[in-house]
């Protein structure tokens, strides 16, 4: 049997919370539901191959123009298309992060350099992160905010590091699929498209929306011209009618996602308020998760409870001792809580 590298192992598992996966604690809305629900009807058809009726809908929604945007199946999709196209020699990954960059970088013969965020540092990028950035670097994933810390980069310091790309002729590939859970703003949303071409920005509907089972992700990308090559590397009719119906619908849950902001702020500081308390040390984080670093054996202690979380022990640049926890409803907060103590 394969090793799991992922959260939401609920299958070799009796599980009766997940905490394990960081999506939206209040579920799918209603509307994206029925949506997907009336699609049934469409699903003896194929679907619209150009993904027209929801790029235009992203694109409004973001302001970016539709020839810069891609849809995926998810964002695991889209990291992978990019590394096709543009054929990188060399890809520099910052560590601890998500398992996906590693997975998308071995699909080439790329050398891939992993640069070990510092403990010390909180696990966040620092100025000393622009000098792995030299002529020989073709790709650099980041995450913003990271998996599985929740941290974002400070904003001056992300600047800097795709000015030197652009001057160095790297692609930087930005993940932004957590970003909606915090309060910063997404960098094309700062920056102009014009300005840089080098940079690529992946979101999905996964996480903030509560669908990581539909599958839909999407991308910006600067260089309109690197845009069709990545698009050459996505197969036709990528998309279901189902996540089409589902895309176009969230994109109308801006109360939901409002709502979903604040919450999340609040039961974050709950749990890490908690948590403490019990002298597990919790970094800081922006996201609906946190990483955890503990003695005791969590992960097998909550797992007896029927409650999963994630242990952190395979990610690169971690041990044995951290876990990620999602942030879920207060009433789900306090039972993993009372579990622990």
């Amino acid at each position: 049997m394969r090793s799991v590298i992922h959260g939401g192992d609920i299958y070799q598992n009796e599980i009766e919370l997940d905490f394990s996966v960081n999506i939206n604690p209040f579920g799918i809305p209603e509307k994206v539901k029925e949506a997907m629900q009336e699609s049934l009807e469409l699903c003896e058809h194929y679907p619209d191959i150009h993904h027209a009726k929801l790029i235009e809908k992203i694109g409004a929604y973001y302001h970016i123009p539709e020839e810069h945007i891609l849809c995926g199946n998810g964002a695991s999709e889209l990291f992978v298309a990019v590394v096709h196209a543009i054929k990188p020699g060399k890809i520099v990954i910052p560590v601890p992060s998500f398992y996906g960059y590693e997975k998308a970088a071995n699909v080439t013969e790329a050398e891939i350099s992993y640069y070990e965020m510092k403990e010390k540092d909180g696990f966040c990028l620092t100025e000393a992160f622009l000098q792995e950035l030299q002529e020989d670097v073709d790709l650099v994933f980041l995450a913003n905010p990271n998996n599985p810390v929740g941290n974002t980069i400070e904003d001056m310091l992300l600047e800097k590091i795709c000015d030197r790309c652009r001057g160095k002729k790297i692609t930087v590939v930005i993940d932004e699929c957590f970003l909606e859970f915090t309060r910063k703003r997404g960098f094309f949303e700062t920056h102009s498209l014009q300005e840089y071409p080098n940079v690529i920005i992946v979101k999905a509907f996964t996480k903030l929306y509560a669908i990581p089972g539909v599958r839909l992700g999407f991308l910006f990308c600067g260089d309109q011209n690197r845009t069709e090559q990545i698009l050459n590397q996505l197969p036709e009719w990528n998309i279901s009618t189902i996540a089409e119906a589902a895309g176009l619908a969230a994109l109308d849950e801006t109360e939901y996602c409002n709502k979903t902001t604040s919450y999340i702020e609040k039961e974050r500081a709950y749990l890490k308020a908690e948590l403490e308390k019990m002298e597990i040390k919790v970094y800081p984080g922006e996201a609906d998760f946190l990483l955890l670093k503990t003695e005791h054996p969590l992960y097998e202690k909550l797992l007896r409870a029927k409650i999963l979380i994630r242990d952190c022990g395979n990610y690169r640049g971690l041990s044995k001792g951290y876990y990620r926890i999602a942030v879920k409803t207060h009433k789900e907060n306090e039972k993993l809580i009372a579990t622990i103590i």
